[in-house]
């Protein structure tokens, strides 16, 4: 094994092997290689322990070797033409079963001939080079019949190919082979194949191949290549791709620096690796300059442009800078995206997810959040596959929806990446970082998909952000919760921010006349019965002194209503309201109401406690006057 750059290895594994065919890395560093010509078996090496053990029986060499994410082992017997697959975790090893393929080389579509390379997606699809069959075929879950998907049978053939042995699929799900008897390196596109490395002919240059057997990507995109004829492995590199985003037209200077000759170009709408003159703009290379490039353009606003950075020369690498000069301030989202995917997550949203308003900007937007959790600390990537124009974000430590710029590390909202969000950002062990997944558009529900590539596996778990039973929000949104519907639930999916009340729905004048009239109705009955228990005679009895202290209240919970009502209106209407605003209304306005609405509420309950006591004292003396009667008049009986 070797570090990037080094010529000489930093690790050499010995083990018991006979001509070796495959070999398959895992995040995590293990080793599984083919020891099948001899021994019949494929051997792991573990890296935390330094020791082998057998993980499958085969009966021939496996040409090709790969392990899905449901840690299943699939293993190429070229001389058997056959795929057969194992379960890592049954303990039985005799255990294989037929992935694809009779054991009779042929072309049928049920058939291989001498397949070699192999990749599994996280669909649990797999791809299969079938050499002698000269094509490339791909098996569904659970399909016994391959659908060739390159070559001259494929169903809108672009390329021919002569014993592809190597492949692989990006993250994009753009496919690359290993062309093996062609001696090139050829990769999909929109518009089909097209040939990227080795396209002039065998031979020993840095831009030529001879025999390729197989491909991989590191976690940067590099490309490396089993140049087996020429006894060497050639690094191909990826290239560094930003989405360019302007806030102001006019004209800008890109210039690049750094311990690497650097070559910049810019694209409009978006950049195809396998054509690299389509939809460019301008390029820039060094030219001897002490600033290394210098590159000057007009752009537009609402214009999406893609800036590549590379180099000049072939198998540089190091650090680099790029510094935007021009009208405004420029963003540069980086897509430059990892092949080996750790994880797929999918999900839904629906009318039952949460809402909140989304960038201070859109309202009731809905969302999910999740949290991640990842073992090695490094550079990730997170992107989506959705029909409903998702928008992605992550946080760090925590998410409030109130205030959805606190605490927010990165967001994407798919411009430069077909609708797609694209989240390329470093994370650290032992730190919680949520990513909330939510729409373009208001209340916007679908399904979508959440891919996460990485340094080692990763994983996603619910997340429900904890929100106080007074949540005051901030400028862009604000409720507050407590016991039962408040104004806020009533109101606020009716209510319009920076809209004029006269232009607001229906239902929300509605609302506003009926508080009014209710607020005219309520003081003018307060004053009356003010005005009817401040008399000396009504107060002689408690009953009096408990309905002018209610009078007092009442009037003072319907001042309060029409106060909440207009506060709730006014400040979600105008959402540059500050936030000591909102903060005192979460604080003095609603429990004042509610302290008020108890107090004329137990003032009631008096009243008809003392009115009780009254009837029943009433029914008492009316008793004893009449038992009393009833004796005089027995006792007149008795003298008469």
């Amino acid at each position: 094994m070797w570090n990037e750059e080094s010529v000489n290895p930093t690790k050499i594994i010995h083990g018991n092997f006979t001509r070796p065919s495959s070999l398959f890395v895992t995040s995590n560093g293990d080793i599984y290689i083919d020891d099948g010509f001899k021994n019949g078996r494929v051997q792991k090496w573990i890296a935390e322990t330094d020791t082998f053990v057998t993980v499958m029986n085969v009966n021939s060499s496996c040409y090709g070797l790969f392990v899905d994410n449901n840690d299943t082992l699939y293993c190429s017997m070229s001389e058997h033409h056959q795929v057969v697959k194992r379960p890592l975790s049954d303990y039985a090893m005799n255990s294989n079963h037929v992935a694809a393929g009779t054991g009779i080389g042929g072309p049928a579509s049920n058939q291989l001939n001498s397949p070699r390379g192999i990749f599994v997606d996280v669909n649990l699809d797999f791809y299969v080079a079938d050499c002698q069959n000269n094509r490339v075929q791909l098996f569904q879950l659970g399909v016994s019949n391959g659908i060739t998907v390159a070559g001259s049978r494929s169903l809108y053939p672009t390329i021919s190919l002569n014993c592809p042995s190597g492949i692989i699929l990006d993250a994009d799900k753009y496919l690359f082979i290993a062309d093996q008897n062609n001696h090139r390196i050829v990769g999909s596109s929109l518009s089909g194949f097209q040939c990227l490395f080795g396209c002039f002919g065998m031979g020993l240059q840095s831009d030529q191949l001879n025999i390729p057997y197989g491909l991989s990507f590191d976690h940067s995109g590099n490309m490396f290549v089993t140049d087996a004829s020429n006894h060497r492995i050639q690094k191909f590199k990826y290239l560094n791709r930003y989405c360019v985003k302007v806030i102001k037209s006019g004209y800008y200077t890109f210039r690049g620096s750094g311990s690497i000759d650097p070559y910049g170009s810019i694209y409009k709408n978006k950049f195809n690796p396998l054509d690299p003159w389509e939809n460019l703009l301008n390029q820039e290379y060094a030219h001897d300059s002490d600033i290394r490039f210098k590159l000057d353009i007009h752009l537009d606003v609402d214009m999406i442009y893609v800036f590549v950075m590379t180099t000049f020369g072939s198998k540089e690498s190091g650090d680099f800078w790029i510094n935007v000069l021009g009208e405004n301030e420029v963003v540069l989202d980086r897509l430059s995206t990892p092949v080996n995917i750790q994880l797929k997550y999918s999900s839904k949203l629906t009318d039952d997810s949460p809402t909140y308003y989304r960038d201070c900007q859109v309202p009731q937007c809905h969302y999910e959040t999740l949290q991640i959790h990842v073992n090695t600390t490094g550079l990730y990537v997170i992107w989506s596959e959705n029909d409903i124009n998702a928008y992605g974000y992550i946080y760090k430590n925590d998410f409030n929806p109130l205030k959805p710029s606190e605490n927010l590390l990165l967001s994407h909202d798919g411009k430069c990446n077909d609708e797609q969000f694209k989240l390329i950002i470093d994370l650290e062990i032992n730190t919680r970082y949520i990513l909330v997944v939510t729409t373009h558009d208001p209340k916007t529900i679908g399904n979508f998909s959440v891919f996460i590539s990485g340094p080692n596996n990763v994983s996603l778990s619910p997340f429900s952000p904890e929100q106080s039973s007074c949540v005051i929000g901030n400028q862009c949104n604000f409720y507050i919760k407590g016991i039962g519907l408040t104004l806020d639930d009533i109101l606020r999916d009716e209510l319009q921010p920076n809209i004029m009340l006269n232009n607001q729905s229906f239902s929300i004048q509605i609302s506003a006349g009926i508080t009014i009239i209710m607020f005219i109705a309520g003081l003018i009955n307060s004053v009356l019965s003010f005005i009817t228990f401040q008399h000396k005679d009504s107060q002689k009895v408690g009953c009096g002194m408990y309905l002018l202290t209610s009078s007092i209240t009442s009037l003072l919970t319907i001042s309060m209503l029409i106060i909440k009502f207009w506060f709730v209106v006014l400040t979600y209407i105008n959402v540059s309201t500050s936030l000591s605003v909102l903060r005192g209304g979460c604080a003095s306005v609603e429990p004042i109401l509610k302290l008020f609405l108890y107090l004329d509420g137990w003032l009631n309950a008096c009243v008809a406690v003392e009115r009780a006591v009254l009837i029943f004292k009433g029914e008492n003396l009316e008793a004893e006057r009449f038992f009393e009667a009833l004796v005089n008049s027995s006792a007149r009986k008795m003298f008469d």
